[in-house]
């Protein structure tokens, strides 16, 4: 629950930072709309279920009953912003969705800060007591936590008032565990405008159209790198005395010099259509050679069949006749 403190008008409250809220904030209701699964916030199924069944969540924070004994749990425990502690989770042999960013079928140790990012859900938090978080003086990991509260559970069309006054925010965070990843919190919003993954999590998708706006005013305050290397680069100084394209053709980087052309590109195409004609009067001769030295052999062939008939006839005669000639004489002699 909420102290007598947090219960004051939104009008009442002083920005501790000095920093405006988006137009219109003021008159909202105090209550705060829950966009998604009013259930789960929206996390990964295995997450919420490791975070449900941790005994830091059944056990410590069961005892924490109020947002300022939360906030104070944060200030004290949370050194980094991942979901899952380091060197517990093991994606190695995964695949598909069993791997990556998924954060299904290999889980690992719960986080103590997406511990603390759940009990603050089930607090149901005020529109006064989010703002408190993001401006909190403190500890830059609480105003990490109040970002993630919002990008997971506000409403993807609130989200651009929300995070556009902190896109150039330079207080540091780093939300890896055990360090190594430092980042400001302005790159931190804006990464959580643009990108899905969040260290083997995965965000709420934004709907295209959202998408897009938050892209375009994006690019107005944070053009391009290209564009803002165009922007950045100063106009050459004219030379005293000198025609100002002299000047940049002296400047210029040394280039090696462009092929050279040929000036005669017809008479290169006529050469290949002739190379082209004579391979093929090459291939039919070819063709034709062989096609007249199958012939031969197949005459040849048929020549040979034919003496080997004769033969063979001949000799059958031959031996009919002798056959008559011996019996004419058998029958002479009797």
């Amino acid at each position: 629950m909420a102290s007598s403190n947090d219960e004051e008008s939104d009008s009442e409250y002083v920005h501790p930072r000095g920093v405006p809220h988006f137009p219109g904030h003021e008159r909202r209701s105090n209550t705060l709309p829950i966009w998604g699964n009013e259930r789960t916030m929206n996390l990964n199924p295995l997450i919420l279920t490791n975070i449900q069944t941790s005994h830091y969540f059944k056990t410590n924070l069961s005892e924490l009953k109020t947002y300022h004994e939360v906030v104070d749990e944060i200030y004290y425990k949370v050194q980094h912003l991942e979901p899952w502690e380091k060197g517990s989770r093991k994606t190695s042999g995964q695949t598909g969705m069993c791997g990556g960013v998924r954060g299904v079928g290999a889980g690992g140790i719960v986080s103590t800060p997406y511990c603390l990012l759940y009990k603050l859900f089930t607090l149901k938090l005020t529109r006064k007591q989010l703002i408190g978080l993001i401006t909190h003086c403190d500890s830059p990991y609480i105003r990490g936590l109040g970002f993630m509260h919002i990008r997971y559970t506000q409403p993807p069309a609130d989200l651009w008032g929300w995070f556009q006054p902190y896109l150039e925010d330079e207080e540091e965070i780093d939300p890896k565990a055990g360090g190594g990843h430092p980042m400001t919190i302005g790159t931190m919003v804006r990464q959580l405008l643009t990108k899905l993954d969040w260290y083997d999590s995965l965000f709420p998708r934004i709907p295209v159209p959202i998408q897009i706006n938050i892209d375009r005013e994006l690019a107005k305050s944070f053009p391009p790198v290209q564009q803002q290397r165009s922007i950045q680069q100063p106009e050459p100084p004219v030379a005293m005395g000198r025609d100002q394209r002299d000047w940049r053709r002296e400047e210029r980087p040394s280039r090696s010099p462009p092929p050279r052309r040929d000036p005669y590109p017809r008479s290169r195409s006529r050469s290949r259509e002739r190379e082209r004609i004579r391979d093929r009067s090459r291939e039919r001769d070819r063709d034709s050679r062989y096609r007249s030295s199958r012939d031969r052999d197949r005459d040849r062939r048929d020549r040979g069949s034919d003496r080997d008939s004769k033969k063979k006839s001949s000799s059958r005669q031959r031996s009919r006749s002798r056959d008559r000639d011996q019996r004419r004489r058998r029958d002479d002699r009797r």
